[in-house]
């Protein structure tokens, strides 16, 4: 069983309304830690919420940082980034607050990275097939694999799962994401940059769950908008120069 003596290991949590559900994401992962002697640290980032989760993180002393207005996914978790940079953290997980993402698989995604297989893994509903649980809408998976050939097409990498906001980094993301992070859809975003600096990524097989409460932040699944957007997001990035790291 994975132990977190020497690596300081962080799990980033982007809150927007999430009082339905982030007492019990937080609670899972303080029960977990108990359980097996892990010591991963959390952060909440509360995404300028309307409803009661600042007051459920503050009356339940949960760590977290309010946001003064809603930045969106990437605002919310580059702040996470920030946070791990500046607290010399080695590991960050990231890790929604919804109830979709099992703590259980934190080890999974951590120890490819702590064992210097890759830079970024990325814990993966795709990699495997006839991966069981949740695995999105129909609609929802006929975009996910367009993302992901687009990927492929300007890197020559396939990720399988390009969607994920399960992932876990060492200190070089870390560093890369708390400079400069994309504010919107930015898992399938980040990915070019990261493959075309030469960064490994890895995708392991895990179960998600459906969202147990809420409402997603990601509301434009439904029409053209999104995949327009994302397109031209992954094309636009395909063509900056980067300078390889490896």
């Amino acid at each position: 069983m994975l132990k977190n003596n020497k690596n300081k290991i962080l799990i980033i949590i982007p809150a927007y309304n999430e009082e339905t559900n982030i007492l019990d994401t937080y609670l899972s992962i303080m029960n977990y830690n108990k359980k097996f002697h892990t010591d991963y640290d959390v952060i909440v980032i509360n995404d300028g919420s309307t409803d009661n989760t600042k007051y459920i993180l503050e009356s339940n002393n949960i760590p977290h940082i309010n946001l003064i207005e809603n930045l969106g996914i990437g605002g919310a978790v580059q702040t996470g980034y920030q946070y791990a940079y500046e607290n010399n953290y080695d590991i960050a997980v990231q890790f929604d607050g919804d109830g979709q993402h099992n703590i259980e698989y934190v080890k999974e995604i951590v120890e490819p990275v702590l064992s210097r297989e890759c830079d970024i893994c990325v814990g993966s509903r795709f990699v495997l097939p006839n991966q069981k649980g949740f695995k999105s809408s129909k609609t929802r998976r006929i975009g996910i694999k367009l993302i992901s050939s687009l990927i492929k097409l300007f890197t020559r990498k396939k990720i399988y799962d390009p969607t994920s906001g399960f992932r876990a980094v060492n200190k070089n993301i870390i560093k890369m994401f708390a400079n400069q992070y994309p504010i919107e859809y930015p898992e399938p975003i980040s990915y070019v940059p990261i493959l075309k600096k030469g960064y490994g990524v890895k995708e392991v097989s895990v179960v998600m769950n459906e969202r147990a409460g809420g409402k997603s932040s990601i509301h434009t699944w439904k029409n053209i908008y999104y995949m327009i957007n994302v397109s031209l997001s992954i094309f636009i990035e395909s063509i900056k120069r980067y300078k390889n790291v490896k």
